[in-house]
């Protein structure tokens, strides 16, 4: 049996190898040095997150703790990596019996070991998501169902919902009433298929990436000898960015540390900013009642920015009513205010961050450590052009080439195919959404409509022509396709490239995204963005010649990301995909109402307080300069044309006296 390290207060003083009072600021010392028992690290944006919990491992170490009894986890293998080398440098020594990794790594690792009490062998595979959707679909087919006849999700979509649900601890049925209420009519017959691919995937022995947590719970909670032998021998349990973790790891986090209660969760719930994917705020911000003993420690010293933007971060988070109140206090000397910049539209806020960006470089200033930050990709558009005009290189971490994505080039075919009918990839883009319908039935269907092209030239009438040969299930999709396409053709709006995506999406494109995509409101907004994008050409072709220079732009960006490191060149990033990163200056662009925060939150309190978090980690990332932007018009689809727009309640929050005002409208 493991000896019991549980102990009231670490024992009587020991020869420490390492000063940590000299080396750590008096906050950072009594979180490291803290007792046994549960603890709640606070650490505000760039107090030094990773040097405490190093220091404290290292603390542990010294204190005689063996080093296979403690657990820590992280959320990336690069962040466990890290802290690992860090401690063995602290220590002169390797660490290789520690406990460390993501949720996930150690979830395999203790599976691999017991794997037979939930069912499986030790030689398990394990599914990436490829496989899994794969193995999905055939649960699909088992069930005897036909996706198209009942309008039943994708097997694509099926593996977010079921993903979703097992991270949240909810029922299929629970999540669909929830988050997809569009599908909750179907709950037993999606259900069904749930049950299927976990049937399957035992039969097989395979798991998929949530099975290696769940199967994991499963085995604490449902084998008392186990959680017993990992509640005695991981007596010290340490999370990173415990904001982050969603209600599965949560769980079992509270039930590897039940025995001991050594307990140390480090994270800041002001950057709890990833509830979409499942993370769960409350388990931050709960953790002292669930933890009655527990003690609140504070890490506020900022080591990034300058004294003034931190006035602005601290004043930037405090409406959120929902927090651990905190002080960010800096370690850097003083620098100039922060400026908000008016902008008369999104083409002068461009000008604005490119000329700018030069003027500092001619000052001496690195292209490298400048960012453009902001709320959604799409929010970046005119800001790409003219960085490409003005030869400005630039990278783009926003995840998801934009323009690749299968909604944006969905509706791109429909604009382009009407624009030119010859257009074989895109004819054949729009027929093969349809049910009954595979790459030989679209090769058959465009010999088709090239031959009937030998008469009318228009395309409603070929359509007409060719329908006899649409498989019989495609038959009211055809019609549907045909009829739409007739729409576009007409003359007062295929020269509107904004009215002709309106018009997809109002034909039936929108009920193809419920079916088709869990994040389908998401993706419905990016379809509005484009259609508020198109408003400025007037001309179809000019609009396409500039879709397809901004999907090159992104390729060749995505190329450069890769050179970043040794190239000059401007960050463009969405904050969440910032987060993190640092840099000397930075741009948050579009602080407009509805666009940052984002319209759909805005509609519950947790909603707009995430949002603040998020501008909260924005404005966080600069180091020296931070500007923060926003156009006072803006073309919006449905307005008809250019609509004015009211600068973000967030920029209104900030007390006057604390940032500079440049007014750069030119009406």
């Amino acid at each position: 049996m493991p000896r019991d390290y549980v102990l009231k207060q670490f024992s009587v003083p020991v020869d420490l190898s390492i000063d940590y009072a000299a080396e750590l600021n008096p906050q950072q010392h009594a979180a490291v040095t803290a007792p046994p028992g549960p603890a709640l690290v606070i650490a505000g944006a760039g107090s030094g997150k990773t040097r405490t919990l190093t220091y404290r491992v290292a603390y542990l170490l010294e204190q005689g703790i063996p080093a296979d009894r403690i657990l820590l986890l992280t959320f990336t293998n690069k962040a466990a990596r890290e802290m690992m080398r860090r401690v063995a440098e602290l220590l002169g020594r390797e660490l290789r019996e520690l406990w460390g990794g993501t949720f996930h790594s150690i979830g395999a690792r203790v599976l691999r070991r017991h794997a037979e009490a939930v069912g499986y062998r030790p030689d398990f595979t394990i599914l990436d998501r490829e496989d899994a959707v794969d193995l999905i679909k055939t649960c699909i087919t088992a069930a005897e169902i036909d996706p198209k006849k009942e309008r039943f999700p994708k097997a694509d979509a099926l593996q977010d919902v079921f993903s979703m649900a097992v991270n949240r601890r909810k029922t299929v049925a629970e999540l669909l009433a929830e988050d997809y209420e569009h599908f909750a009519r179907l709950a037993p017959t999606i259900e069904r298929v749930a049950n299927l691919y976990r049937e399957r995937k035992q039969a097989a022995n395979v798991m998929d990436f949530d099975d290696l947590l769940v199967l994991w719970l499963r085995l604490l909670e449902g084998d008392e000898s186990i959680r017993g032998h990992y509640q005695r021998k991981l007596q010290f349990v340490l999370v990173d960015e415990y904001q982050d973790t969603n209600q599965i790891q949560s769980d079992l986090i509270e039930l590897l540390a039940e025995r001991s209660g050594n307990l140390m969760v480090v994270g800041d719930d002001s950057q709890s900013i990833y509830s979409w994917r499942g993370a769960n705020f409350r388990n931050i911000l709960d953790f002292p009642k669930r933890h009655p003993k527990a003690v609140v420690y504070k890490i506020e010293t900022n080591y990034r920015s300058t004294p003034q933007i931190l006035d602005v971060a601290n004043a930037a988070i405090a409406a959120n009513l929902e927090q651990f109140a905190k002080q960010l206090t800096p370690a850097q000397p003083a620098g100039g205010l922060p400026v908000v910049v008016a902008c008369s539209d999104a083409q002068q806020q461009a000008a604005f961050v490119a000329q700018r960006m030069l003027e500092l470089r001619e000052e001496g200033g690195d292209l490298k450590q400048m960012a453009v930050l902001y709320r959604s990709h799409f929010h970046a558009l005119e800001l790409q052009l003219e960085l490409t005009r003005r030869n400005i290189p630039f990278s783009i971490t926003s995840g998801i080439r934009f323009f690749e994505q299968a909604h944006i080039k969905d509706v791109a075919a429909y604009v382009k195919f009407v624009t030119n009918p010859d257009d074989e990839l895109s004819f054949k883009r729009l027929v093969l959404m349809l049910p009954g319908i595979g790459g030989k039935g679209a090769e058959r269907l465009w010999s088709r409509f090239r031959e009937a092209g030998e008469g009318p030239r228009t395309i409603a009438p070929r359509m007409m022509v060719i329908s006899r040969g649409v498989p019989k299930k495609a038959e009211a999709a055809w019609a549907q396709l045909a009829a739409t396409l007739s729409q576009l053709e007409a003359e007062d709006v295929r020269t509107r490239p904004a009215d002709m995506i309106e018009l997809v999406i109002e034909a039936g494109y929108d009920e193809y995204l419920k079916q088709n995509h869990t994040n389908w409101r998401q993706r419905l907004d990016d379809l509005q963005q484009l259609a508020s994008f198109a408003l400025q050409f007037s001309d179809t072709t000019e609009f396409l010649t500039q879709l397809s220079l901004l999907t090159n732009i992104e390729a060749e960006a995505e190329a450069g990301a890769a050179r970043a490191a040794d190239d000059e060149r401007v960050r463009l990033s969405t904050i969440h995909q910032a987060k993190g990163l640092e840099f000397d200056v930075v741009f948050v662009i579009m602080l407009c109402d509805g666009l940052f925060p984002s319209e759909r939150s805005l509609g519950a309190a947790a909603g707009e307080e995430e949002e603040r978090r998020l501008f909260y980690v924005a404005v966080t990332r600069a180091r020296r300069e931070l500007y923060l932007s926003y156009p006072l018009m803006r073309s919006m689809a449905g307005y008809g044309g250019e609509a004015f727009q009211s600068r973000s309640r967030f920029l209104g929050e900030i007390p006057t006296k604390l940032v500079e005002e440049w007014n750069l409208r030119t009406f």
